[in-house]
């Protein structure tokens, strides 16, 4: 409805209730008739709902939540006051932080449900994704507000260059890789896995008409459609060794888990690529991905390292990060 038509109708509304006591005859306008009237004007169905602009304080959280733009700018300032020990919540993000001890292996695992698909971003450590500057996580998970950052695949330390690789809708590089595993997140923040870059399959995805926001080449693929992978014993990154790694995991509609494996620490040994999968599966993830481990693997919440033993001095630089962000625009909450 337009705002002239609205405030019209309004204007006529307010004129017919002062003109009752003009058109009636006194008392004629019983109480409990006149108090129906208004209650049914002022209902949260009624007519003046309808013509008037509410600012219903239920509301107001969700008119301040957005969607974010498709590119390098930082997701919107956190609420201080959104964060716990365990975790975040604001009214576009909801964080749970959880640490496991099994079988001599320490899991941190952060579960992420978020209000809209361009919240699950990617930074970069340079000004363009061509740049080989690298960061430490922890840098730039300040430098892009993030409420949770993790390593990537840091694409700059490929040598051959032979990685399919987007970040935010820019294309870093293209070229498939038939002893590596693809993810690719859509516009919906929909995970798409490729087994050793599937042709077949790339080529169904690229008629599908969904746009690639962003696209990582490590793996292996741990889980697709639900179903636990049988990791190969021949997958690059030291597949049956025990080390330190890093995994991402959609379980639903805009709904994720990332996890670190600590290792090569006297509290945590570290896991296999089988071992790996066997955990995200177990967690419920629909779609999992194995992401760069090792030194690499970091997880930062609030500014903090989730996870024993790193420090910036020990954090390894990076060219990339994935990282999730409010979509709750700073002024709704500050002042």
């Amino acid at each position: 409805m337009k705002k002239s038509t609205r405030i019209c109708l309004i204007a006529l509304v307010a004129l017919m209730i002062l003109s009752l006591p003009l058109v009636v005859p006194s008392g004629a306008v019983l109480n409990d008739s006149y108090a129906a009237f208004m209650d049914f004007a002022w209902d949260s169905e009624g007519l003046m709902t309808l013509l008037v602009p509410c600012a219903h304080a239920e509301n107001a959280a969700e008119e301040a939540a957005c969607s974010l733009p498709i590119d390098f700018t930082p997701g919107m300032k956190p609420n201080p006051a959104g964060f716990t020990e365990d975790g975040y919540q604001d009214d576009s993000i909801t964080i749970k932080l959880e640490t496991r001890e099994e079988d001599g292996v320490v899991w941190r695992i952060a579960y992420v449900e978020i209000a809209d698909a361009s919240q699950m971003r990617t930074g970069i450590a340079g000004s363009k994704v061509s740049s080989s500057r690298t960061a430490l996580v922890s840098s730039m998970a300040e430098k892009y507000n993030a409420v949770l950052a993790i390593s990537g695949d840091y694409y700059t330390n490929d040598p051959n260059k032979t990685t399919f690789e987007y970040r935010m809708g820019n294309k870093v590089r293209n070229k498939s890789n038939r002893k590596k595993d693809i993810l690719i997140i859509d516009e919906n923040g929909d995970f798409h896995l490729f087994v050793k870059s599937d042709a077949d399959k790339m080529a169904a995805f690229n008629k599908s008409g969904h746009t690639i926001v962003n696209a990582f080449t490590f793996g292996p693929a741990l889980v697709i459609d639900g179903v636990l992978q049988t990791t190969d014993k021949d997958y690059g990154y030291n597949p049956n060794g025990k080390e330190p790694r890093m995994a991402i995991g959609q379980m639903d509609t805009l709904s994720y888990v990332c996890v670190l494996a600590e290792g090569r620490t006297e509290d945590s040994a570290g896991v296999t690529h089988q071992t790996l999968a066997n955990f995200m599966y177990d967690l419920g993830c629909m779609q999992a991905f194995n992401l760069d481990g090792g030194n690499t693997a970091t997880m930062v919440f609030n500014g903090q390292y989730y996870q024993t033993g790193k420090t910036a001095t020990n954090e390894r630089p990076q060219s990339d990060m994935i990282y999730f962000a409010s979509a709750v625009d700073p002024s709704s909450w500050e002042n």
